[in-house]
């Protein structure tokens, strides 16, 4: 069994839809929209990545042996 991380499968399914949606939705909104709104999709889906690319960490961290 692989060492589970501190998000849960479900969690992570839908970490990874809000990143998904977050980096599609801002090119789309730099077009349509003039201001620089759109930097914070960029930044939610610079978050979201981050704490997908933490939970990989502790998953694949190895399991320590008791």
């Amino acid at each position: 069994m692989r060492p589970a991380g501190f998000l849960s499968e479900r969690h992570r399914r839908l970490a990874w839809l809000g990143f998904f949606l977050a980096a599609l939705q801002a090119p789309l909104a730099a077009k349509l929209i003039d201001d620089a709104s759109w930097l914070f999709a960029v930044v939610v889906a610079m978050l979201v990545a981050t704490v997908i690319l933490a939970d990989d960490a502790q998953r694949h961290r190895p399991h320590p042996a008791e």
